[in-house]
């Protein structure tokens, strides 16, 4: 069992599938970063300077040894106080759109490229056209002159 999951494991695709997810991890991260440090700040300021993390609706009561601020929503859902963040989930939701149209264009060039391959492999693989079938008689009678020996000169 151990020799088979070592087969398993060292399989191409189960390899390039555990690259893909630590990649992916790591670019998630980046385009965390790219929505709230870049994109966020900047819709934030067209739309009055506000931060949309900020933005919540307070579902329950706050527990009486609160200390915090009273629009911090990190705070607040650290005390256990009942949130709906839909601020959060906005910046979430731009965070997919901005990777989902990353993939898409990735994927996009890959299929181009594959594509372009493709054609290229086809013209390569294309056999010449058949030649005419004027031509094809033409050279048999060059072939059948060519055997018959040279021509003795008429006087």
């Amino acid at each position: 069992m151990l020799k088979d999951f070592r087969a398993f494991i060292a399989r191409g695709n189960v390899l390039d599938l555990a690259v893909g997810v630590i990649i992916g991890g790591a670019f998630a991260t980046i385009t965390k970063s790219l929505t709230d440090d870049v994109i966020m700040p900047i819709v934030g300021a067209l739309f009055g300077g506000f931060d949309f993390s900020s933005y919540f609706v307070r579902l329950g009561p706050v527990p009486a040894d609160y200390k915090g601020s009273l629009a911090s929503y990190a705070q607040l859902k650290a005390a256990g106080v009942p949130l709906l963040g839909y601020g959060e989930f906005i910046t979430v939701v731009i965070n997919f759109v901005i990777l989902a149209f990353i993939v898409f264009l990735l994927m996009r060039s890959v299929n181009r490229l594959i594509a372009t391959v493709e054609r290229e492999k086809a013209a390569g693989d294309a056999e010449p056209a058949a030649d005419p079938a004027e031509v094809v008689l033409l050279r048999e009678i060059r072939d059948e002159l060519k055997a018959r020996g040279p021509v003795p000169p008429q006087v």
